[in-house]
């Protein structure tokens, strides 16, 4: 594979963003401890492995499919928005992108197959379900407001529990509790990076949210998600009667209200979210971490 195609091929896979499958991951392996289960290591280490080759399969098809349809053409990209652009630059990687994506595919499938042999059959919902966002998101599910906002946030809580049951054979109740939280985060992470898209999005029919009701009502939309995710780990301490360690993800919340009023202000001027967009993903990433740690360490 010549250097400029491969490396079309890993830009399209947006490396910086794969960070999100590990921590997860890594909240799956927290609850595991939290109900009593030493997490095997090998195990965990295969989970991150699948994970990420899901996730990543999932980011090359969404590449490949905006660059087929033309929108990648009409985007204005900011660094959390408008694609990566590997294949507007780079044409000729796009039966790699295809392949690897492909590829990606086949072998988190593989290992979910044995991830379920030996954990049990309980797995195999959350694996199929997992499958069918990966593959539908772009060219299916972008088309529909409601399944485009909760896709993104399904995929990744459902991250959460399949390691949580991988490592401990069962679903616990409470978990989900826990899962609300990457869920609503996820799920307001990808609807604010579609603000700067909704032209470009509209005229290859796409139907997410900003296009369906606007910018302003969608920001609202994101406010109530954000509220969600820090409203969840303190249902999963009073409700679920998890460890109060989990009550270590608020910290965030003082920024996260902040984005969301933001949002909310700008609204109708898009370009001037991108720092936003920034501080969102950052807002993110940390209080999935403290969400872990809260479990892990307290």
């Amino acid at each position: 594979m010549a250097s400029g195609v491969l490396k079309g091929v890993v830009r399209a896979m947006r490396p910086p963003f794969l960070l999100l499958s590990p921590l997860c991951v890594l909240l799956g392996i927290a609850t595991a401890v939290e109900v009593g289960v030493t997490p095997d290591p090998r195990l965990a280490t295969l989970v991150v492995l699948g994970a990420l080759l899901a996730h990543g399969a999932t980011n090359l098809l969404n590449e490949y499919h905006d660059f087929r349809s033309g929108l990648d053409l009409r985007t204005t990209r900011t660094p959390f928005s408008g694609g990566s652009g590997a294949l507007p630059a780079q044409p000729a990687a796009a039966p790699a992108v295809l392949m690897a994506a492909l590829a990606g595919v086949g072998l988190s499938i593989a290992l979910g197959v044995y991830l379920t042999l030996q954990a049990g059959p309980g797995l195999l919902l959350v694996g199929l379900l997992g499958v069918v966002l990966m593959v539908a998101y772009t060219p299916l599910i972008t088309r529909s407001a409601l399944l485009c906002l909760i896709a993104p946030g399904l995929g990744f809580a459902l991250i959460q529990i399949g390691t949580h049951y991988v490592l401990t054979a069962r679903f616990n109740p409470e978990l989900f509790w826990v899962a609300l939280t990457p869920l609503c985060l996820v799920s307001a992470l990808l609807l604010i990076n579609q603000f700067p898209d909704v032209e470009a999005d509209r005229a290859v029919q796409r139907g997410h949210l900003p296009i369906r009701l606007g910018r302003p009502r969608a920001a609202r939309v994101f406010a109530v998600l954000v509220g969600g995710a820090y409203v969840a780990p303190v249902a999963a301490v009073g409700v679920g009667g998890l460890s109060a360690g989990l009550l270590l993800a608020l910290l965030p919340m003082p920024v996260a209200g902040l984005v969301a009023a933001r949002v909310m202000r700008l609204a109708r001027r898009p370009q001037a979210l991108t720092p936003w967009l920034g501080v969102n993903v950052a807002v993110v990433l940390t209080t999935l971490l403290l969400l872990a740690l809260g479990l892990l360490l307290v």
